[in-house]
């Protein structure tokens, strides 16, 4: 880092200005082939995002049928157990002593009887629950093979583009990094900042028509003149682009 600041406090204005002239042209050249990919990163990003979330929603209904079909089963169990303890209580009966033990093992066995028919209801409520869920988790399933078939769709598509458009966005990136080397780390840190937030993504623009190659905003003659000389790095009034005259760097 202390060897580039070094390089770069060497470099005339004239110098830094065409670094970042070069720089701008690489990166505008990026820029139209992340074009070309158009929306399909973010559409497939969406996509994986989608199905992501619909995979968590499926396994969240399969997990509620199975603890369903648990309750289910406890109270099949539970039911069992209630039809054995009747028939023990019913034996029982036949060699009570007294009415009053008669009719406590009649209340056991009517306790026992409501436990059942409660039990049935629940059941009954918990299947329908579950073919409710099963109904969701068909249509989910189906939803998200859908889904995934638009995904395995879009994503050989961006593959494709960036197929082409890989072998020469490398040699730009490269180009880019070495442009990057000739200028210093507070112009470079200015320069990321334009991009990042002008529409266009430029940051360097020419005079054009005695005005801001970037906003269109009329530039003082002096101002020109300054340019024109390479006094010093001239940022507009308006937009705060960097501006240059082309013609002078080709000198």
């Amino acid at each position: 880092m202390a060897k580039k600041k070094a390089a770069t406090l060497e470099h005339s204005v004239k110098d830094r200005l065409l670094a970042l002239y070069q720089l701008q042209t690489v990166d505008s050249e990026i820029d139209r082939l992340l074009t070309i990919r158009g929306e399909l990163p973010l559409e497939v990003q969406d996509l994986a995002d989608e199905i992501a979330g619909m995979e968590t929603r499926l396994s969240k209904f399969e997990e509620e049928v199975e603890q369903l079909e648990k309750k289910i089963s406890e109270k099949n169990y539970a039911n069992e157990d209630s039809l054995d303890l009747i028939k023990k209580y019913e034996g029982q009966q036949e060699n009570v002593r007294n009415n009053r033990e008669f009719d406590a093992l009649s209340k056991e066995i009517e306790f026992q009887g409501l436990e059942i028919e409660l039990a049935q209801k629940h059941i009954k409520e918990f299947k329908a629950q579950i073919e409710a869920k099963n109904e969701l988790i068909s249509d989910l399933k189906e939803t998200l093979n859908d889904r995934k078939g638009d995904l395995k769709h879009k994503e050989k598509e961006l593959d494709e583009i960036i197929k082409e458009t890989e072998k020469e966005e490398k040699q730009l990136l490269k180009k880019s990094r070495a442009a990057e080397v000739a200028i210093e780390d507070r112009l470079l840190n200015a320069y990321t900042r334009l991009r990042k937030n002008a529409r266009n993504g430029l940051a360097v623009v020419q005079v054009q028509r005695d005005a801001c190659g970037g906003c269109h905003s009329k530039i003082p003659p002096q101002r020109q003149l300054d340019i024109k000389t390479f006094k010093k790095i001239i940022a507009c009034e308006h937009c705060g682009r960097i501006l240059i005259d082309t013609e002078g760097l080709e000198d």
